[in-house]
């Protein structure tokens, strides 16, 4: 799993943020998201690209006021394809939930929240690296 590979996905000085990391940026965003739990929030929005030149339409509530640029990477699946893409972006955290699963924070075309939720490590998404 490229993620907790020792060798480190990202460049030196840089690491995978973890679920504690995401969480502050996403409370930042919007301080009743909660990490990402609370379902609506804000936070979403503040992290998507505007416009449907990556998104699909309706990209709704994207502002992009935090920077962050979020597009719609979709995922890699078990079976070797790609789906998703234009519709959702996803970026792993560097925290497992369980052995076999670890925290992610999505996206998507249809509303302004990031949700927190966890994955299996063979699904295939994007990953953000955080400067130390």
């Amino acid at each position: 799993y490229t993620v907790a590979d020792p060798r480190n996905v990202c460049p030196t000085d840089w690491h995978v943020p973890t679920d504690a990391e995401w969480s502050a940026f996403i409370n930042y965003l919007d301080p009743n998201a909660d990490g990402g739990i609370a379902i609506p929030n804000t936070a979403g929005g503040k992290m998507k690209s505007t416009g449907t030149q990556y998104w699909q339409s309706p990209n709704m509530g994207a502002t992009n006021e935090s920077g962050f640029s979020g597009l719609p990477g979709g995922l890699h699946g078990t079976t070797g394809s790609f789906n998703y893409i234009g519709e959702y972006g996803d970026w792993w955290s560097s925290t497992e939930s369980v052995t076999d699963r670890a925290w992610v924070r999505g996206l998507n075309k249809d509303d302004g929240s990031v949700s927190r939720t966890r994955w299996t490590k063979v699904e295939g998404f994007t990953v953000r690296c955080l400067r130390d």
